[in-house]
């Protein structure tokens, strides 16, 4: 169910209410702990929190760099967090502090799903969002892809 829209705003208006009201609520918790120097946008059809290419523009795919994501898919809706799937024990201890808080832990390769706004821990998903300033990102960036390119060459 990818969307079309080239703005946040639009994007939400095609939801649907209940799911418009979910998304919104997400997004409002994703912007109030939103570190400096990421940007809002609309891109690969959902709402994504990125770093500017202004900022880092040597990346593999020559798109922004995405930090985070908010999206209304078939089945269910997501927050794709990007930047904590990059480490190990980023994802390990989000996973943790996740399981802790007793909701469904329903996860995909670099997402969290959930079917009502209730299904997710909102001060978790925004502990975790202020918890990536944008400079740590690209150097975890820079580690995963310099570790991907050394095993290309063996």
């Amino acid at each position: 169910m990818r969307s079309e829209a080239t703005t946040v705003d639009q994007y939400l208006a095609e939801l649907p209410a209940d799911r418009r009201k979910a998304i919104e609520a997400v997004r409002r918790i994703i912007l109030e702990n939103l570190p400096g120097g990421y940007v809002e946008s609309m891109n690969w059809g959902m709402i994504t929190y990125e770093v500017p290419l202004e900022v880092y523009p040597d990346t593999y795919n020559k798109q922004p760099l995405m930090f985070a994501a908010l999206a209304s898919q078939k089945n269910h809706m997501a927050v794709h967090l990007t930047g904590v799937y990059m480490s190990d024990a980023a994802r390990d201890e989000f996973e943790k502090a996740y399981r802790a808080t007793g909701k469904r832990f329903d996860v995909g390769k670099s997402c969290v799903r959930f079917r009502k706004l209730e299904d997710l821990p909102l001060d978790l998903i925004g502990k975790t969002v202020a918890s990536l300033p944008m400079d740590q990102l690209i150097a975890r960036f820079e580690e995963v892809g310099s570790a991907r390119k050394a095993k290309a060459k063996k």
